[in-house]
């Protein structure tokens, strides 16, 4: 990967994202203490909107932005309570989601760093 190969690129573009998404959610709809914190009957807003945050975060197109606006992710995160066992079991599952779409392991290590940081952002309760 080089400073002009985006990672979104690297990694497959938005394939690669929503393989990414999809694990992830399929982890979180049978967690029976995370799943609370997401409000819809089903994940289909939700994995929708992490797609194409990510790959827009990434590199790849805007469209997160066009359909959203800013991702404000700390308001947009504020109503809802996380804690450290909400975070870690969401990072469990991002982490989980990774390895099951085996990108190279600098792009893993990226997305890792990126998400641990991301995680521990969102957490708004002791």
């Amino acid at each position: 990967m080089t400073d002009e190969i985006s990672l979104y690129e690297a990694a497959g573009g938005m394939p690669f994202f929503e393989a990414l998404v999809d694990r992830f959610y399929d982890g979180v709809d049978a967690d029976p203490d995370l799943r609370p914190i997401y409000p819809e009957p089903d994940l289909a807003g939700a994995r929708h909107r992490l797609t194409l945050f990510l790959a827009q975060y990434w590199g790849g197109p805007t469209t997160y932005d066009l359909e959203r606006g800013h991702p404000r992710l700390r308001m947009r995160h504020a109503p809802f309570a996380i804690g450290p066992d909400q975070r870690d079991a969401w990072l469990g599952h991002m982490r989980a989601a990774i390895a099951s779409v085996a990108p190279e392991p600098e792009i893993a290590a990226r997305l890792e760093a990126y998400f641990g940081m991301a995680a521990e952002a969102m957490r708004n309760r002791d």
